[in-house]
C-alpha cells in the first residue's frame, strides 16, 4: 500500500473544510455477469449489460474526496443471473467482494465476501444508467449505488474509527427510498433470518453493533498494516481486536446478527492462517474467541491449536 493511499485518510477532515477542488473515480471494481442458467439465443445483452454495469461503478464519483489512480479501492460485483422473468426482467444473485491492501506489502486481505440473494431488476440495452440520491429510479441503480457504499464505509472504516459513517447513512438513504419498490430485499421481512439490504445497514448503523466496526479498525490498523514489521506485536492487538467481536455476539442485539457474520466469514481464514504461526497461549485464546463466536466452524478453528507454530 502507499504512502498515498493512508495520506488521503489523514487528509479527510481538512478537505471536509475546503471547497472541492478536484475529485476522481473511488473504485477498482471488477464486474462480472453470468447468465449460464438462462436459455436463448441472445447473449449480447448479457455483454452490454457487463459492460455497463461496470462503467456505471467505476466512472460514477460517489464522494467529494479525492483519490489518486492507485488509491482506488479494490472490489468484485459478480452477478449471477438464474431466471429472465420477462424480456427486460431478470432475477438472481449479486456476490459483493472488498480487498484491502496491507501496510508495505503486497498482501491484500479480504474485508467482505458474502451473497445477496434477492436480486431482481430490469435493464434495457443502451439506457443508461444513473444514479439519483433523492429517489429510487430503478432496483439495478439503487442496488449497485447500496453496495458501493458498503464497499466505502467498510473501508474507510478500516482507515479511521468509524470512519465510514456518511456512506452507511447513503446506503440507508437508498433503503429508504426503496421501500416502497415491488422487488425484495429492501424491507424488513424480506428474506430469511434479517439476511437482507434493510438489515445489513441497520446493524451496521446500531450502537450495539459499534464494536464489530471498531474490530474493522482496531484489527487492520494496529495490527494488519503493523504485521510485517512487528509480527508478534501485530499479532497481539488483532488477538485483543476480535474481544470486539465477542462482546457484540455476547450482548445479542438481535437475533440474527447479520453483518456479524459477514465479517465472520470474510475474516475466518484470515485468522487461522494468522494464527497458525502465533504462541500456544495466543492461539489458545484466538480459538477459544473464535470458536464462541462462530460456533458452527469450531472444527476449522481447532486447526490453529493442532498446527505447530512457526
Amino acid at each position: 500500500m502507499s504512502i498515498l493511499r493512508i495520506s488521503r485518510y489523514t487528509l479527510i477532515i481538512i478537505l471536509s473544510c475546503l471547497p472541492v477542488l478536484a475529485r476522481s473515480q473511488e473504485l477498482n471494481c471488477n464486474v462480472q455477469v453470468s447468465a449460464q442458467m438462462i436459455q436463448g439465443s441472445n447473449r449480447e445483452i448479457f455483454v452490454n449489460m457487463q459492460r455497463d454495469i461496470y462503467e456505471f461503478i467505476n466512472n460514477t464519483v460517489w464522494t467529494n474526496h479525492v483519490f489518486s489512480y492507485a488509491e482506488r479501492i479494490d472490489c468484485n460485483m459478480l452477478i449471477n443471473l438464474t431466471e429472465q422473468i420477462s424480456g427486460d426482467e431478470f432475477k438472481g444473485t449479486i456476490q459483493i467482494q472488498l480487498r484491502r491492501p496491507a501496510f508495505n506489502t503486497t498482501y491484500n486481505s479480504t474485508m467482505l465476501n458474502f451473497v445477496d440473494n434477492n436480486l431482481q431488476f430490469k435493464y434495457v440495452e443502451f439506457q443508461t444508467l444513473e444514479f439519483d440520491p433523492s429517489t429510487h429510479r430503478a432496483n439495478l441503480i439503487s442496488v449497485l449505488a447500496y453496495y458501493v457504499y458498503i464497499i466505502l464505509g467498510v473501508d474507510y472504516d478500516s482507515y479511521s474509527l468509524l470512519g465510514g459513517t456518511e456512506f452507511f447513512q447513503m446506503a440507508e438513504k437508498i433503503v429508504t427510498n426503496a421501500q416502497n419498490a415491488p422487488e425484495s430485499g429492501w424491507k424488513p421481512y424480506d428474506g430469511s433470518r434479517n439476511r437482507n439490504r434493510y438489515w445489513l445497514v441497520k446493524n451496521i448503523l446500531n450502537k450495539e453493533y459499534e464494536g464489530i466496526r471498531q474490530f474493522i479498525y482496531e484489527y487492520d490498523i494496529n495490527g494488519l498494516d503493523r504485521l510485517e514489521s512487528r509480527t508478534s506485536e501485530a499479532r497481539n492487538s488483532m488477538a485483543e481486536s476480535l474481544k470486539l467481536m465477542q462482546e457484540v455476539f455476547r450482548k445479542k442485539p438481535d437475533p440474527f446478527m447479520y453483518f456479524l457474520q459477514i465479517v465472520i466469514d470474510s475474516k475466518s481464514e484470515e485468522v487461522i492462517n494468522i494464527f497458525t504461526g502465533a504462541f500456544p497461549e495466543e492461539r489458545s485464546r484466538v480459538v477459544q474467541i473464535m470458536t464462541e463466536i462462530d460456533p458452527a466452524n469450531k472444527s476449522k478453528y481447532e486447526k490453529i491449536t493442532a498446527a505447530s507454530p512457526i
